[in-house]
């Protein structure tokens, strides 16, 4: 069952045509990639999807319902969650804080403080922060950071969370770790799409793949069919290697 569809979803900034006439569905359930070289228009999905800007034309459905265009406030109520390729915590606040604040404006909305601590708690101990729950944002590492940035995103409880290059900067050494994190999101009920651009963790974590080149949907299918088609190859790599 799709739980977030994009039909016909077309975005130009001035005379640049950031996605031209994107159709695609997410699963529910599923670990979804969406890959692409930059400026292929991932983010700009993203962006259309949770509000932050309007379609030109086309629609958004998830979970059944038309939220094109709805402010991004409403669309967190309804359930989707998303990171930054830039993470952007609250500095002075603690971790702790950083997650209760998700914990007030997500798809749950929990008010009360005993309640709305606990969670924030449990999801931290998820992501590997609890006993950094009392250090300030500001003090943690750039990796930590990035963890917070899931975890204030996790904190709402949504159905689908987006991913937004959040491995981006983490050492190979990392990257498994990474991928049993969006892989224990997906545990916990969530739908999850993840824009990436190591292969190698698209390649663990995801089964399907979508590809994004200027603008336009390049290829769809399973993991290892999608990587191996020379117009991805092309698109990432040149030509060149294509034809190898």
């Amino acid at each position: 069952m799709s739980l977030l569809t994009l039909d016909g979803i077309t975005v130009s900034f001035g005379g640049l045509r950031a996605l031209d006439d994107i159709s695609f569905s997410v699963e529910e359930g599923e670990i979804l990639g969406l890959i692409g070289p930059n400026g292929s228009g991932k983010s700009t999905a993203f962006n259309v999807v949770t509000g932050v800007i309007r379609c030109d034309a086309g629609r958004v459905i998830f979970d059944g319902e038309d939220i094109t265009g709805m402010a991004p406030h409403k669309i967190a109520y309804r359930g989707v969650a998303r990171t930054f390729q830039l993470v952007r915590p609250f500095p002075r606040l603690t971790a702790l804080q950083n997650v209760l604040v998700g914990t007030y404006f997500g798809a749950q909305r929990l008010r009360a403080r005993g309640p709305a601590t606990a969670h924030a708690m449990e999801i931290l101990d998820r992501v590997g922060l609890a006993d950094k729950a009392a250090e300030h944002a500001a003090d943690l590492t750039i990796l930590e950071r990035k963890w917070l940035e899931v975890a204030r995103a996790l904190a709402g409880s949504p159905k689908v969370i987006l991913l937004d290059e959040f491995m981006a900067g983490i050492n190979q050494r990392q990257v498994p770790e990474a991928v049993r994190l969006v892989q224990s999101i997906n545990a916990m009920g969530i739908t999850v799409v993840v824009v990436e651009h190591i292969i190698k963790a698209i390649t663990s974590a995801c089964t399907r793949v979508i590809v994004l080149d200027a603008g336009q949907k390049l290829a769809e299918g399973a993991v290892d069919e999608v990587i191996a088609d020379p117009r991805v190859i092309e698109a990432y790599l040149g030509s060149r290697h294509a034809r190898g």
